[in-house]
């Protein structure tokens, strides 16, 4: 492993005036649980300093501010999981953490981690995006946001600056009329990866038409976001298998269209649609289901 330095930044000061001076010559350590990983490969290309930031008190927390909840990027997948704000405000967020990796790994994974790490098969990203939720970038020249949506550019990269580090994710609470859900395809039940995911949102009136619904695939697009082609055929529409298997099938036609075909796209055009199928019944049916066994 070739050598570098390392600098522990105790406060976010402290950590953007280091970004600040070393630029892309830096790397930001969290959890670690993709970077130290990545660190191990010939070919990784190696910081000249490693910047910890897994110290600083104020980039973690769950909390709830005025409708909105506010997620600090050092929050473990343990803590997301466990949380009973999350469970309540932001339920598929909590079962999408609850499925990362081994016990290890949630304890020390971050969800800023999985989101700037940017791989197609992060597990959070979907929910999140499902949720609009916005980030918050910060330097030592000031604050940015944007959409999570509109922060990736491709798999593992991002628009984030060389001198800017995550600071905020935030999204609005879920009402109590709106029903979620996460589900996710890997080769086993347990330490998987995902190689398909969905999330899920759907919001109904008292007398059960759909008023909003949202679908996010995980590792099915260059990058993630709502399939607007399919959640157009639910508005209006009370929950019917019918329905379901429609949306399915257009966000299947919708990634082929987008992606073109490849030589997994004869496997994946027919398991999305079904996991977009069993995501939103899901929503209907509050079933605990979180993922499915290849």
């Amino acid at each position: 492993m070739t050598l570098f330095d390392y600098i522990r930044a105790t406060t976010l000061a402290e950590a953007t005036d280091a970004l600040s001076h070393f630029g892309a010559d830096a790397c930001v350590l969290a959890g670690g649980t993709d970077l130290l990983i990545e660190f191990r490969r010939a070919t990784a290309k190696m910081p000249k300093v490693l910047i910890d930031i897994s110290r600083i008190g104020g980039l973690k927390g769950i909390a709830l501010e005025d409708g909105f909840v506010r997620l600090r990027p050092l929050a473990t997948h343990t803590e997301i999981f466990k949380s009973l704000l999350l469970r309540e405000s932001a339920p598929l967020l909590s079962s999408s953490a609850s499925t990362i990796g081994s016990p290890q790994i949630r304890n020390r994974g971050t969800v800023g981690g999985n989101i700037m790490n940017a791989a197609a098969c992060a597990d959070t990203v979907p929910p999140l995006v499902a949720l609009d939720a916005e980030v918050t970038l910060t330097s030592k020249s000031g604050e940015r946001r944007m959409k999570l949506s509109d922060l990736f550019l491709k798999p593992y990269q991002t628009k984030a600056r060389p001198d800017e580090v995550l600071s905020s994710i935030s999204f609005a609470k879920l009402s109590l009329n709106t029903k979620s859900s996460f589900i996710k395809l890997g080769r086993r039940n347990a330490l998987s990866i995902s190689r398909l995911s969905v999330a899920a949102i759907i919001e109904h009136d008292e007398s059960g038409v759909i008023t909003d619904a949202r679908i996010v695939p995980g590792a099915t697009f260059p990058t993630w976001r709502r399939v607007a082609e399919a959640e157009q055929l639910l508005l209006g529409e009370k929950p019917s298998a019918e329905l379901f298997r429609a949306a399915g099938h257009k966000v299947s036609e919708t990634m082929i269209a987008e992606t073109g075909r490849r030589w997994s796209t004869e496997y994946k055009e027919l398991v999305i649609a079904v996991l977009v199928r069993r995501a939103l019944e899901q929503c209907v049916t509050n079933n605990s289901q979180l993922a499915v066994r290849h």
